[in-house]
């Protein structure tokens, strides 16, 4: 039976040391903001401005409006999340809401592509990219490992 004066045992790998959690990189902290401001950006012209989510020629109807409230919800969390997890230094968890972000823009890449809105979809995909490549940059474990996603 253990002592109740014992301490727990802590194993050297799950032990930090003070002043030794490395800072996020200027530039990962930076896309992360450019994320959340456009992520917030969207969700509030989803709200105000519907519209704007369909082609110039299109109707705006219940159904499209409706769509818009869950671009809306969406988008907002993704952008609250990103900001709270920048500021609270969460690494791990932002890294992998990050891959999460990627793996969106990437989509939405293959969605322009496929509906011939090729200058969006330039710039979404290095968007995706870069999310990648800063996730990858922050995690002590890259995304593409298996230790990334364990415990």
């Amino acid at each position: 039976m253990p002592d109740r004066n014992s301490q727990p045992q802590i194993h050297a790998s799950t032990r930090v040391e003070p002043g030794t959690a490395r800072a996020i990189p200027w530039w990962v902290s930076a896309l992360v903001i450019l994320g959340a401001l456009l992520n917030a950006t969207g969700a509030v012209l989803s709200l105000v401005h519907p519209a704007m989510l369909v082609s110039p020629h299109a109707e705006m109807n219940e159904a499209a409006r409706v769509f818009a409230g869950y671009v809306f919800s969406r988008d907002m969390a993704i952008a609250i999340l990103l900001a709270a997890l920048l500021l609270t230094g969460a690494r791990r968890a932002l890294s992998q809401l990050m891959v999460l972000v990627a793996l969106i823009q990437l989509l939405d890449t293959v969605v322009d592509c496929v509906e011939g809105r090729w200058p969006v979809a330039a710039g979404v995909i290095v968007f995706g990219i870069l999310y990648l490549i800063g996730a990858a940059r922050i995690s002590d474990h890259p995304f593409w490992r298996a230790e990334a996603w364990k415990l």
